[in-house]
C-alpha cells in the first residue's frame, strides 16, 4: 500500500459538504479525502448521516453546499459515463423481479458494455453459491438470494470503486463469508472500497481507514495500523454513549 501522503490529489474529496432534507441536516460541513487503492469502512449510530454520505460519495444525490471532487475535479464537470467506475451495493437491490439471476447480470453487463457478460455472470453466481438457481426468476428469491445478486449485479463491471452500505444484511453466516472473501479480493486488486457497516469486527479488518460519524459529522478519521480493534471497540462506543464490554 502506498502512503497516501505522498499522493498529490484525493481520488474521492469532500469540502464543507452539507446536506439537507427539507429543514434536516443530514450531514454538517463534512471534510473527508479517500485516496485511489485503499478501504474505508464507515462507523456511526443510526441517523448519523453514513448513508447519506455513501449517496453523496457515489453521485445518487447532490449536496445542498459544499464541494464533491473526482481526482480534483468537481462532480458537476464529470460526464455521466463516470459513474460506470462505480459499483453500488445497498438496501435498493436495482434488481427486476421478473428476470432471472442470470438474465439480470446479462442485462447489466450489457448495459455497461463488458464484452462477455454471460461468462462473467456465470463466474459472480458460482462465487455467491447461486448457480443452480441462475435461471429462476428473482420473485422466487429470499431476501438474503436477491442481495446475493444484488453483490453479483454491483461487481459485474469490475468497478473501480466500491460503494457498500450494510452489504452482509439479510445474509447468512456462508453468504456473508462468501461476501468477505469477495470484499478481500476487490482490495487486493487494489480497488477503492468505501464500507457502512454496523459490524465492528468485519468493518474493522477489512479497513485502511476508519471513520465514525455521529450526528451528521466525522467524529473519527484514523488509519487502522495505528489502532487495535479493542481501543477502536472502545472509541465507537464511547461515541454512543456506552461503555464497551470487557
Amino acid at each position: 500500500m502506498e502512503n497516501n501522503s505522498l499522493q498529490q490529489t484525493p481520488l474521492i474529496s469532500l469540502k464543507q459538504a452539507v446536506k439537507r432534507y427539507g429543514y434536516m441536516q443530514a450531514l454538517k460541513k463534512v471534510d473527508l479525502d479517500i485516496y485511489s487503492g485503499t478501504s474505508v469502512t464507515i462507523f456511526g449510530p443510526n441517523g448519523a448521516g453514513k448513508s447519506t454520505l455513501l449517496k453523496v460519495l457515489s453521485m445518487q444525490c447532490r449536496l445542498s453546499s459544499g464541494e464533491l471532487l473526482y481526482n480534483g475535479t468537481p462532480y458537476k464537470k464529470i460526464s455521466d459515463d463516470f459513474r460506470h467506475k462505480f459499483g453500488v451495493i445497498s438496501h435498493q437491490l436495482y434488481l427486476y423481479s421478473s428476470l432471472s439471476a442470470f438474465e439480470n447480470l446479462k442485462f447489466y453487463g450489457s448495459l455497461y458494455g463488458i464484452s462477455n457478460p454471460e461468462k462473467k455472470g456465470e463466474e459472480l453466481l458460482k462465487q455467491l453459491d447461486l448457480y443452480k438457481r441462475k435461471d429462476d426468476l428473482l420473485r422466487t428469491f429470499s431476501r438474503g438470494m436477491l442481495q446475493r445478486v444484488s453483490i453479483a449485479r454491483a461487481l459485474i463491471h469490475n468497478p473501480e470503486i466500491i460503494f457498500l452500505d450494510e452489504p452482509y444484511t439479510g445474509l447468512d453466516s456462508l453468504a456473508a463469508q462468501k461476501l468477505s472473501t469477495i470484499i478481500k479480493q476487490q482490495i487486493e486488486e487494489n480497488k477503492t472500497v468505501i464500507m457502512v457497516t454496523h459490524d465492528i469486527e468485519t468493518g474493522f479488518f477489512q479497513a485502511d481507514n476508519l471513520l465514525i460519524m455521529d450526528k451528521g459529522k466525522i467524529v473519527y478519521n484514523r488509519q487502522k495500523s495505528s489502532i487495535n480493534i479493542d481501543d477502536f471497540r472502545k472509541e465507537y462506543m464511547s461515541v454512543l454513549g456506552v461503555e464497551a464490554a470487557v
